[in-house]
């Protein structure tokens, strides 16, 4: 084939992605999702859980009761989805809940300040520190890959940001949690951490094939690993091997979304034992029976069940009654 021929073929290529195969993804996106007028539905709904968002009473220091601390990365598009998980987990749990907040680069004062007062035990790494760490820690001359994945592919902070130079257990969340009862087994874990956590998924999503990624990490890789709700021991991770494993997967089998979701089941391949979140409790991708009626202890809202989050469920977070404090011998 000649390079006409060749450039030829790519421009039909390029034409038929904008004309069929990214309107027909869009139109099938739609459907999931309940259809247009859904659709519209579903972005009212989120911008009145953003203006409620700033009206949350700050969360109760609650003296006497079990104290700790989790790990979220969030920014202008999702600070008022980070204040909603953390007002449902201090509200369901009884607990006196603090944060560790990682800008991904668009916390602006404002922002801060806000979160700052709805969260009063909040500490906030801003995005400069954070690079500033970075060019510390995982100079881009070691760790090109994971530098330019960082800059470029958000996922990948979540793991980074919270553990990159740091000792101890680290529960790390993402922002589109709610809780709805006491989320016993995981205050069990954040205060007597013994092995890694993790959230089962509603299918598994690694983006690379299992052959692939159990090579790299020499040992079989665990199921339905979902890290929206993930817990692991910081100085655990060998990061010369991410940025290995990370060039490897992207050189054989191209960047992928679940990049990050790929990494952290080979890290968690390598622990003896591993906590499960249990499945029934702590549900990825609600339905609408559950979504509208909630039994489990947390939703985590991925894919259509935004939907219901937005419509229906920060309201019922909102207006949680609180779980009583329970007193605890534990120093938090």
């Amino acid at each position: 084939m000649n390079f006409r021929e060749a450039a030829r073929r790519a421009n039909i290529g390029k034409l038929s992605l904008r004309l069929w195969h990214q309107p027909l993804a869009r139109v099938r996106d739609s459907l999931r999702n309940g259809g247009p007028i859904a659709e519209r539905a579903t972005e009212r709904g989120r911008a009145e859980m953003e203006g409620a968002a700033a009206k949350l009473a700050p969360l109760p220091e609650r003296a006497g009761a079990a104290q700790f601390r989790v790990h979220l990365l969030t920014g202008r598009r999702f600070w008022y989805q980070s204040a909603f998980c953390l007002h449902s987990l201090s509200r369901a749990s009884g607990c006196g809940v603090g944060a560790d907040i990682y800008d991904d680069g668009t916390l602006d004062d404002r922002l801060q300040s806000t979160l700052r007062r709805l969260v009063p035990a909040a500490a906030i790494h801003t995005h400069g520190a954070l690079t500033d760490r970075l060019d510390a820690l995982l100079p881009e001359s070691r760790f090109p890959v994971l530098r330019e994945r960082w800059r470029n592919y958000p996922n990948i902070r979540t793991l980074i940001d919270p553990h990159l130079g740091y000792k101890g257990w680290k529960l790390v969340i993402d922002s589109d949690l709610l809780f709805f009862r006491r989320p016993s087994f995981l205050i069990d874990w954040i205060l007597n951490p013994d092995r890694p956590v993790h959230g089962v998924d509603c299918e598994e999503s690694y983006g690379y094939s299992r052959s692939l990624m159990e090579r790299l990490a020499g040992a079989p890789v665990p199921p339905l690993v979902n890290t929206g709700l993930c817990g692991m021991k910081s100085e655990s991770i060998d990061w010369c091997e991410v940025e290995a494993w990370c060039a490897e997967l992207i050189a054989r089998e191209k960047k992928h979304y679940f990049l990050s979701q790929a990494i952290v089941a080979m890290l968690l391949a390598r622990s003896p034992t591993i906590a499960t979140a249990p499945a029934k409790d702590y549900v990825t991708k609600p339905d609408r029976h559950e979504a509208l009626n909630p039994r489990a202890v947390m939703h985590h809202y991925v894919a259509e069940s935004k939907r219901w989050y937005f419509g229906t469920d920060w309201r019922l977070a909102r207006d949680l009654p609180e779980t009583p404090i329970e007193r605890s011998a534990h120093p938090g």
